[in-house]
């Protein structure tokens, strides 16, 4: 997938005249992008259109028009959008209790690199995790990280010719496998892959 420049970018009137219009596609092009890992994580799976979203809500939000600005949301956003051999996600940990939350973030230590993605009959594909920045410490994991995961060609050309997808967490405090993940979602990470 091409990253954005700056010469994609709506002005900030621009952006106001649509953005109504421009929300309500993202929102609908997201929910084919969503998997549900149990009942307390997600994976979020970015890509070139989510990212313009998030770009131009950030511009707008700090009105944000000069150069420099500009180059430093495209530089922070580019890195989420997939190199066409693989999927960039965002992976959140929800648990919608204070306690309960950090109870589990303190259980699910390293939980980020046991996300996986699994291709037909193929190994599974760990997340590369936060390779922006460290979001754990020695004592709990975050709520939000931010992973890729590498698929090589003989998982992509499986996919094309119609393998069933799955994803899960590997975790001894948290084990789920979702498979198969349903078509349009996997119809829509599969759009990443050219």
């Amino acid at each position: 997938m091409h990253k954005i420049t700056r010469d994609d970018l709506m002005s900030l009137e621009q952006y106001s005249d649509v953005r109504n219009d421009f929300r309500a596609d993202v929102m609908s092009h997201k929910r084919n992008r969503r998997i549900e890992l149990g009942t307390n994580a997600a994976l979020y799976f970015e890509d070139r259109l989510t990212m313009q979203y998030q770009i131009q809500e950030m511009l707008r939000i700090e009105r944000i028009f000069e150069a420099d600005g500009i180059k430093d949301e495209l530089d922070a956003y580019n890195p989420l959008i997939p190199d066409g051999s693989n999927w960039k996600a965002t992976f959140m940990v929800e648990f919608p209790e204070v306690d309960e939350r950090h109870a589990m973030l303190r259980s699910l230590l390293g939980v980020e690199e046991r996300v996986f993605v699994q291709v037909g009959g193929h190994e599974r594909v760990f997340a590369i995790a936060d390779e922006d920045l460290e979001r754990s410490d020695d004592e709990k994991t975050s709520a939000v990280h931010f992973l890729r995961f590498e698929l090589d060609a003989d998982m992509i050309q499986a996919l094309k010719s119609g393998a069933q997808l799955a994803a899960g967490i590997d975790h001894e405090n948290y084990r789920v496998e979702i498979s198969p993940i349903a078509e349009n979602i996997r119809a829509s990470l599969l759009a990443d892959l050219d």
